[in-house]
């Protein structure tokens, strides 16, 4: 999606995307795990599993975990106990993005911080814990399933800038995704694709920060 240059001056407030912009996931992890424990083949699992609507209910907040998982051993074809689905499922962080520490460490001391992922309780808690140090240097962290939102919902990017609190236009938002990039940009948000760390620090650069 075409828009203007980044400048300096352009923003007032910086909103990041977490799952590979802040936070390196692989779902291939989260399916191996699985199917270790399952005794069958990732790739099954892999055609089985369907980011649909029980996906997208879980992701919001609208069913319990237990319940998902009830899903997945129903569409799946696996019996595996909830606690073995919430390994899996966290199996799926590798870690920080290379150097995505120090441009946020950088950019913190110029402009506050914001954090928005459509993900979901199980996610939530353990990142939080697992990447406190990374994540703390967010003002504040909007995750779909608090606030019962997902990108790339026009009302989700007017929850968030509205609990910012400064105009869409005076934000830039990093995320890796292009339907969430052409949403926020939708929303009047500044909004910039990231495929690296590099991407995050060229923006900054551009910023001035």
């Amino acid at each position: 999606m075409n828009q203007p240059p980044l400048s300096p001056g352009d923003a007032d407030a910086l909103l990041f995307d977490l799952g590979r912009v802040v936070l390196d996931i692989d779902f291939d992890r989260t399916l191996h795990h699985w199917a270790r424990q399952a005794g069958c083949e990732p790739v099954l699992l892999g055609q089985r599993f369907l980011r649909g609507e029980l996906y997208h209910q879980h992701e919001k907040g609208e069913i319990s975990d237990e319940a998902f998982f009830a899903g997945l051993r129903s569409s799946l074809g696996v019996e595996l106990s909830d606690a073995q689905f919430v390994d899996g499922w966290n199996a799926i962080f590798v870690g920080e993005i290379p150097g995505i520490k120090t441009l946020l460490a950088r950019a913190a001391k110029h402009l506050p911080l914001y954090a928005f992922s459509n993900t979901n309780a199980v996610h939530g808690a353990y990142f939080s814990v697992q990447y406190a140090e990374v994540l703390g240097h967010f003002h504040q962290i909007f995750l779909s399933s608090t606030i019962g939102l997902r990108k790339p919902d026009a009302e989700a990017y007017d929850h968030v800038v509205q609990a910012i609190g400064v105009p869409a236009e005076r934000i830039v938002f990093f995320d890796d995704l292009d339907e969430n990039i052409r949403g926020a940009c939708e929303r009047g948000l500044k909004a910039v694709r990231v495929t690296s760390s590099g991407d995050v620090a060229r923006a900054l650069q551009a910023l001035g920060i």
